[in-house]
């Protein structure tokens, strides 16, 4: 939570920053429809924090809905599934730490400040699927996500999505700041609107 508390400056400066370039430009469109844009991607990310001693690396794949609610304003909609590898030799003792499986439910806004680029702000759950292979107390803990990418045009009402995210999550276990999940993401989705 205080990770949380800590970036919420920095995302409001990213926020005023991305409202004033947007002052200066065109308005654009990214769906010829205006419909909603739903994305099917995969992601690959590397671990921070003190997660990064137990698990160097995760991959998943996700689906998302980018719902209109405003001119260049989406309402998000995104789940998935993430693995985090475990290394072979955590602190040197030799033994092999258990993979982590997380099923993220996040919702969120998506904001396009200019043609081809966005912001995004997301949070929500994270349930881990192996809670009794871990340790863990909590099945779910409370998840949160900032995110920026391009939506490209690849023809018609279909678009490439890449976005680079960072996510973190509360601790599974209290005082355990190695049940805590932070992560560097990328995401690249085939997106497509009806």
């Amino acid at each position: 939570m205080k990770s949380l508390i800590k970036s919420l400056p920095l995302l409001a400066a990213i926020m005023g920053l991305t409202l004033t370039v947007k002052a200066q430009t065109t308005k654009t469109s990214t769906t010829a429809s205006g419909g909603i844009i739903w994305s099917v991607g995969a992601d690959g990310g590397i671990t921070t924090g003190s997660l990064r001693d137990s698990h160097k690396s995760m991959v998943g794949g996700s689906i998302q809905a980018d719902i209109p609610v405003a001119d260049q304003f989406y309402f998000t909609a995104n789940t998935g599934y993430n693995q985090f590898f475990g290394v072979d030799n955590v602190f040197g003792s030799g033994v092999k730490a258990p993979d982590i499986n997380i099923i993220p439910v996040k919702l969120g806004l998506k904001y396009l400040p200019i043609k081809l680029l966005y912001v995004q702000l997301e949070a929500g759950a994270a349930f881990v699927t192996n809670k009794s292979v871990l340790g863990y107390e909590r099945t779910g803990t409370f998840i949160y996500a900032p995110q920026a990418g391009t939506q490209i045009p690849l023809g018609g009402t279909s678009y490439l999505d890449a976005g680079v995210r960072w996510e973190g999550c509360t601790n599974f276990t209290a005082n355990d700041d190695n049940s805590r999940g932070h992560f560097f993401a990328l995401r690249v989705a085939y997106a497509f609107s009806f």
